[in-house]
């Protein structure tokens, strides 16, 4: 089961699409029987979230936070970070929404980021689960990931 809550309003979303997506990578890493509790917040909210919880004190565009069972965890998205890279990279908002619940999904169960070589495997798991059953994802989504 997958919860969302939008506490922002600077961007308009489509709760249907972002479920979906969230119930696809929670099935996609082999826990369909777990629960998702998914937000949506600005910019503000997600820099404090950042600094409070990873001494970083600037915003991201997510955050997971693993929990245990019969919870997964709980991924926080800025809508604000998501509607900002997708304008830079030509990509529907949707789209960059999707790659954010799926990368916060993937921390949740163990993936990692920090290193380049984790950073690959992440992102090509990622590709594989945003490109099963769906129209063609374009390359450039993943643009300038390795280099944050």
């Amino acid at each position: 089961m997958v919860s969302l809550t939008n506490r922002q309003r600077a961007v308009k979303i489509s709760r249907h699409r972002v479920l979906g997506a969230a119930v696809r990578a929670v099935a996609a890493v082999g826990r369909p029987d777990r629960e998702l509790h998914l937000t949506l917040v600005g910019d503000a909210e997600i820099r404090r979230l950042n600094a409070r919880f990873r001494g970083v004190r600037r915003r991201t565009d997510v955050l997971a936070f693993p929990l245990d069972p019969p919870v997964l965890g709980q991924v926080v998205v800025s809508a604000e970070s998501a509607r900002r890279q997708a304008r830079r990279l030509r990509v529907p908002i949707a789209l960059e929404l999707d790659l954010l619940v799926t990368h916060g999904v993937l921390h949740l169960v163990g993936y990692d980021d920090r290193e380049p070589r984790e950073a690959r495997l992440m992102h090509e798991r990622e590709r594989e689960i945003l490109r099963s059953g769906r129209p063609p994802v374009p390359d450039r989504l993943w643009t300038g990931l390795l280099s944050r």
